[in-house]
């Protein structure tokens, strides 16, 4: 894993997820990064993934999803940004930076200051739903970039090439702050459970160790709304907004990632056997991204079914949080498992461990903290 993120590793001070396919600093792919680097003992490292992340941050505390350190102009077209993109990712810098900390780890003022920052504009500055849940304004922002929960909102239907072209116009209809910060986005106005999950989780691991009330309470509010969007009936937590009744209730991985903050015990239950039914998420190398009884699974097509390791290992999080040990320690062995077999693909099949995406990708090194 070292001798990868080494490989990796860039001028700018980050290391690139994959250096052919994937140049750039991605925000949650480097937050991801600090974490294994403090795994492996390079705190420096760490330090300098994170400061870059949040190099472009704005005067309001928006963090964008891209950095375009190595040539600024690169995508300033299509995103109206020099340097940046114009939408977020997953807030992963509140756990990375509340890992240094919680070690003693020396993290410069301006590096904690920067995550609550990053973690108060989104609380207190992106549009809400009706239900309290923060919205999207892209399907990039999860991370889950072609996840069956947008499918509602593909013009058509969902197809590869149209929700490909679709995602490139629902940029120019985001409504951003005059520093280039998204606010909204009328034409996507989801409130994911899954990203909602990874801002409240985020907040309350930053917020507990840097005794942040502000924070604390912001994080219990969104798990509380965010457990109001249980159905037991499908075992999963269903997104909020337009696609509720519809694609939004499909059994995602990134739809169980509330495990991180819920208070239901029922809830937990239901999650942890899922994750263990081969005819559900379980699967010989690690958690299958779509319920495999989803008419959408697909076992080799990108977010419709293959083991996903940044999922995995927040999965792994939530499950050890829920105390949940055996399972945890069975389904990171499985996932170890198909990370080795793949390559330390970008994801990979289920059931074969076959490498998918791009190969090697850095932050499939997340596995060397699960296998401890």
């Amino acid at each position: 894993m070292r001798a990868m993120l080494d490989a990796h590793w860039t001028p700018a001070g980050y290391a690139a997820p994959n250096s052919a396919v994937y140049p750039w600093q991605w925000l949650w792919d480097s937050c991801f990064h600090a974490v294994i680097w403090h795994a492996l003992g390079r705190t420096d490292r760490a330090v300098s993934e994170l400061t870059q992340a949040l190099s472009t941050q704005t005067s309001g505390g928006f963090v964008a999803h891209m950095n375009y350190q190595l040539d600024p102009h690169a995508s300033e077209a299509f995103w109206g940004r020099t340097g940046a993109s114009s939408i977020t990712q997953p807030p992963m810098y509140g756990h990375a930076v509340a890992g240094l900390l919680d070690d003693d780890v020396d993290v410069p003022d301006a590096l904690v200051t920067g995550a609550v920052r990053g973690l108060r504009f989104l609380i207190d500055h992106r549009a809400r739903d009706r239900s309290g849940l923060v919205r999207l304004c892209h399907p990039w922002e999860s991370g889950a970039d072609d996840s069956p929960r947008w499918d509602d909102l593909c013009p058509g239907g969902w197809a590869p090439d149209r929700w490909r072209a679709a995602k490139g116009d629902l940029v120019a209809s985001v409504v951003a702050d005059r520093d280039g910060a998204a606010l909204d986005n009328p034409a996507f106005p989801v409130a994911s459970v899954g990203f909602n999950a990874l801002l409240a989780w985020n907040a309350r691991r930053l917020g507990a160790s840097i005794g942040d009330t502000v924070l604390l309470d912001a994080a219990d509010d969104l798990a509380a709304a965010i457990d109001r969007r249980w159905d037991g009936a499908r075992g999963s937590w269903v997104d909020a907004g337009p696609t509720a009744e519809g694609s939004g209730r499909c059994r995602t991985a990134d739809s169980l990632l509330p495990l991180l903050v819920t208070t239901n015990a029922s809830a937990v239950d239901a999650v942890c056997a899922q994750l263990d039914d081969p005819a559900a998420f379980g699967g010989r190398y690690g958690p299958a991204g779509v319920h495999r009884s989803e008419t959408v699974y697909a076992e080799r097509t990108y977010w419709r079914g293959p083991v996903w390791p940044q999922l995995a290992y927040l999965l792994w999080l939530g499950l050890l949080a829920a105390g949940r040990t055996i399972e945890a320690t069975d389904m990171a062995s499985r996932t170890v498992a198909g990370a080795v077999r793949s390559g330390l693909a970008e994801y990979w099949t289920v059931d074969e461990g076959v490498g998918l995406g791009a190969i090697p990708q850095s932050w499939t090194g997340l596995v060397v903290i699960m296998a401890s």
